[in-house]
């Protein structure tokens, strides 16, 4: 198979995205997941390069920053933007989906609650996930590591933060429907935790709003 930069071979494709792939990889002796952005050949080449040159440069820095802010992120061994490729830690778990399917609920509760600190500390940064899905939160030993922040932004928006948070509920409805209601509020307890009940009041408040937009919004 093609070979990765800095002597990483491509091994086993771990997900297939609409903007990358995700490979798990050796890395020097070590398992890693390599990301790829791939060429869209709808797209100017130019146009194309530079696009996934900026998206893996930010990924690389939300990263990082997301980190900083005390939320735990895979490890970066390596970053190629001219070829839109990340090398990473591999992080083995499992997914906070995959938990709240298995249960028991009593083991993942405090879980939850610590998904909110996690989400609360990102926002407390202006770091907007963009991608809180329940499948990009891996647990090992009982702790969450965030992955996948290639939809990733900076704001100080309540609307942003808001918007991050909705998205979380709108699948835990789809997904996890007879637990989300226990499940977001103890989310909400974890983020209150961190950043103050009135920032939660605030943020629901602000969620209301756009599932009313959402509700009454019509086709033309």
């Amino acid at each position: 198979m093609e070979a990765g930069s800095g002597g990483c071979a491509l091994e086993k494709l771990l997900k297939k995205g609409a903007e990358a792939d995700i490979y798990v990889t050796e890395w020097f002796g070590e398992e890693v997941v390599t990301k790829l952005r791939k060429p869209k050949t709808f797209m100017h080449p130019k146009l194309d390069a530079e696009l996934r040159r900026h998206r893996t440069i930010r990924e690389a820095s939300f990263l990082s920053e997301a980190k900083e802010a005390g939320v735990l992120t895979p490890f970066i061994h390596y970053v190629d933007p001219s070829k839109g490729e990340i090398v990473m830690e591999y992080v083995k778990g499992t997914r906070f989906k995959d938990a709240l399917l298995t249960g028991p609920f009593d083991r993942i509760a405090p879980l939850c609650v610590e998904l909110g600190r996690c989400i609360a500390k990102l926002h407390g940064k202006n770091i907007v996930h963009g991608d809180l899905s329940t499948s990009n939160f891996i647990i090992t030993d009982q702790t969450l590591t965030f992955i996948d922040f290639g939809l990733s932004s900076s704001s100080q928006r309540l609307e942003d933060k808001s918007v991050d948070l909705h998205l979380v509920k709108q699948i835990l409805k789809s997904a996890h429907g007879k637990i989300w209601e226990k499940v977001f509020q103890l989310l909400l307890q974890g983020y209150g935790e961190t950043a103050g009940s009135k920032q939660v009041d605030a943020l629901q408040a602000k969620i209301k709003e756009i599932e009313r937009r959402g509700r009454y919004a019509r086709v033309e």
